[in-house]
């Protein structure tokens, strides 16, 4: 086999400065010659390096959870949200410009590696990943612990859950950050129906029943309010029917349809039963 050593090199530098969500192809030509490119050949097959070997600089924080790259690469921190702060169209919320702050903090003079998941990028392009700095720190769940931001699940994107979920439990029971703001307590699930609110919230109500689509299934709270789940990640959740009659807390983003609202409920950890 008559491989370019020289090339295979120059192909595996460029590999590891480009942005890691990127692939190198490797084929073999009719001669044998093998050859490296970042767009699919037909009988090509890509080229495995551990990303975890790679580190990058920050170059912009833009809130607790979004940052971007000096490479050009913009990351959303996978398994986390922090609170909004202040942009276009975007409102301010307690607790946002702490976690900005922090993550400034954090990374600043430091060199970071990614950890992904199955999904690699949101529906706005970005990368989505859990932030390591080169001193090992795991900064998607330091947020979570020092109470700047909340777990938010979204399946298949599982790795870490645990620890993020863990690390939340024990936010809650100190008080710390976000946890200790009226903002961030469980509001009567009613309350929507008297006024415009946006954004994450902790809504708490009495399930009326379990109601079944070809895409989700509901809990319904009354005729004007549900919570959804996604019929293809059910295999998460415990038997549905165990919430009708009881009184439950729902974390996530009300859905406004006309006088209905909906939100979407991704993984077992929005649920919590109080009675």
């Amino acid at each position: 086999m008559n491989i370019d050593r020289k090339k295979l090199f120059l192909w595996l530098v460029m590999l590891l400065v480009m942005p890691a969500a990127a692939e190198i192809y490797r084929w073999q030509d009719a001669a044998g010659k093998t050859h490296y490119s970042d767009r699919p050949h037909a009988g090509a097959r890509p080229v495995q390096v551990d990303p975890g070997t790679t580190y990058y600089r920050v170059n912009t924080v833009y809130d607790g959870d979004t940052i971007r790259l000096q490479n050009g690469l913009k990351i959303r921190l996978l398994g986390i949200n922090t609170p909004e702060v202040e942009g276009r169209n975007k409102t301010a919320k307690t607790g946002g410009e702490q976690a900005k702050q922090w993550l400034q903090r954090v990374l600043s003079g430091r060199k970071i590696r990614l950890e992904y998941d199955d999904d690699k990028k949101d529906k706005y392009g970005r990368s989505l990943a859990h932030v390591f700095t080169d001193a090992g720190q795991h900064v998607n769940l330091q947020l979570v612990r020092e109470g700047l931001a909340i777990a938010n699940i979204h399946p298949p994107n599982l790795r870490y859950s645990e620890a993020l979920l863990a690390a939340q439990r024990q936010a809650q029971a100190e008080n710390l950050g976000i946890w200790g703001y009226p903002e961030y307590q469980p509001k009567p699930i009613e309350s929507l129906l008297q006024g415009r609110r946006k954004g994450w919230q902790r809504l708490t109500g009495r399930v009326s029943k379990v109601r079944n689509s070809r895409k989700f299934s509901y809990l319904e709270f009354s005729r004007n309010i549900d919570a959804r789940i996604e019929r293809r990640f059910l295999y998460l959740f415990p038997d549905l029917q165990q919430y009708v009659g009881r009184e439950i807390v729902i974390s996530g983003w009300p859905n406004r349809r006309k006088e209905h609202f909906s939100i979407l409920l991704r993984h077992p950890s929005a649920i919590e039963v109080l009675h």
